[in-house]
């Protein structure tokens, strides 16, 4: 692992946060996860941009653009093999209570290898729901205990990752990961009215494979012939159960989806 924080890049053991940051007390940050291939960050105006919107969402001062790529390309320059990057920023040293204090933003950044996606993936439904009122909803955070909760429960009952419905019963998301489904030959996904985060990978399977958003309930799963999830890190990613029912991890629409995203991210680095 790389680590580039507040203006340069530091061996791992130089690397210190205060015990006061904001981040560090009440998960008061915003991150984005991309991959890397070749040297060149995947789609970074697309992230840079929905940082900026999740910091608007907290109210949180995100650096420019232009300090955010500098900071990317010397992090990229130091770790020549990095698969992925994380950008994370928090509020800053603050008091240990919830308002915030006058310091600036923590910038953190931080390189590593990327761990392939295994061929297909299952799913399991956990019993909490995705608030699509909150106030965070739609903004990735650093507030990720919820997560990790329902993705321990998700393993535990041995499924790759966990699947969440909305406050009303519909399809929501994954803890990390965005889900589509096919109904009657149409390739499908929740809308961002659930509450599900606005992913990066999700919305050029938009694009590129013209899926429709939807606000459908959990049994349209199983009327649905195949189920995928994608994120910034697994691409496209075929699932092969979900509650234990089974699909086709062949399927033509998730092949399509697949080959079209893996084709054009290889032509467009930042689409």
């Amino acid at each position: 692992m790389t680590v580039w924080l507040n203006g340069g890049v530091l061996a791992d053991e130089d690397a210190r946060l205060s015990v006061r940051d904001h981040g560090l007390t009440v998960g008061d940050g915003v991150f984005e996860t991309m991959k890397v291939e070749s040297g060149v960050p995947f789609a970074l105006s697309r992230h840079l941009a929905r940082l900026h919107t999740s910091g608007q969402r907290l109210g949180l001062a995100v650096p420019s653009d232009d300090t955010l790529r500098a900071a990317v390309s010397e992090l990229l320059a130091a770790d020549g093999s990095a698969g992925r990057v994380r950008i994370t920023v928090t509020g800053g040293d603050g008091p240990p209570g919830t308002e915030r204090g006058g310091a600036m933003p923590t910038l953190l950044l931080v390189s590593g290898p990327r761990v392939p996606a295994a061929a297909s993936g299952s799913l399991v439904t956990v019993p909490w729901a995705r608030n699509e009122r909150s106030a965070i909803a739609g903004a990735k955070t650093t507030s990720y205990a919820e997560n990790v909760v329902a993705l321990a429960h998700a393993r535990a009952s041995g499924a790759d990752e966990a699947l969440f419905l909305d406050t009303r019963g519909n399809l929501c998301e994954g803890t990390g990961s965005n889900v589509f489904f096919v109904l009657d030959g149409r390739l499908l996904t929740p809308a961002l009215t659930t509450g599900c985060l606005a992913g990066v990978t999700r919305g050029l399977v938009i694009e590129w494979s013209g899926a429709t958003e939807v606000e459908l309930p959990r049994v349209a799963l199983d009327e649905a012939s195949e189920v995928l999830i994608t994120s910034s890190t697994r691409d496209v990613q075929p699932v092969h159960s979900v509650d234990g029912r089974t699909y086709p991890v062949d399927g033509s629409v998730t092949r399509e989806a697949a080959a079209t995203f893996a084709r054009l991210s290889r032509e467009r680095l930042d689409p």
